[in-house]
């Protein structure tokens, strides 16, 4: 059976099979948590990530993990904000849902993913940690190869949340 987990920390420090990368269309590269990820990887991301040629929202693409403790990258692309009468919260589980169907076609077995779209992106934080647990937990109901889920929260507010909605689930 596979275990959830909520850390505080920097998630281009976990030595897991794959983080996941909160990117942007071009996954080239940005602020936050995807620029973070770019410059603890080196140059050699982005040259990896240039022959991806992008990635549509609600989708993800994988490359290797380069200078991170991690072996490889999960670039998953969430919506912005608008609302929430544009369909994020499906793109947003889209998101989750790719980044775990990617891992387990490669045979990962551990997975760090940081709160998706709620930094620049604007998703507010309560309403995007309902959508990635919930769609974690159903993920984890098909036959994966994924055993340990990591959310990585960089911020207090979103891992104390985190924390209270994975107790709720009765998860912690």
């Amino acid at each position: 059976m596979a275990t959830i987990q909520v850390i505080q920390g920097d998630i281009t420090k976990q030595a897991v099979d794959a983080i996941v990368n909160a990117a942007n269309t071009s996954l080239l590269g940005g602020g936050g948590v995807d620029g973070a990820i770019h410059r603890a990887a080196g140059p050699e991301l982005v040259f990896e990530c240039r022959l991806l040629h992008g990635c549509k929202t609600g989708d993800a693409k994988i490359t290797n993990g380069y200078r991170l403790p991690a072996k490889h990258v999960i670039h998953a692309v969430g919506p912005v904000w608008r609302g929430g009468r544009q369909g994020e919260a499906e793109l947003l589980a889209s998101c989750y849902r790719r980044a775990m169907e990617i891992a387990s076609e490669n045979q990962l077995t551990s997975l760090a993913f940081p709160n998706i779209s709620t930094g620049i992106y604007g998703y507010p934080k309560d309403k995007a940690a309902d959508v990635a647990i919930t769609t974690i937990r159903q993920c984890l109901e098909q036959p994966t190869s994924v055993e340990t889920i990591l959310f990585v929260c960089f911020e207090a507010d979103n891992f104390a949340l985190y924390e209270q909605r994975l107790h709720a689930n009765g998860i912690s």
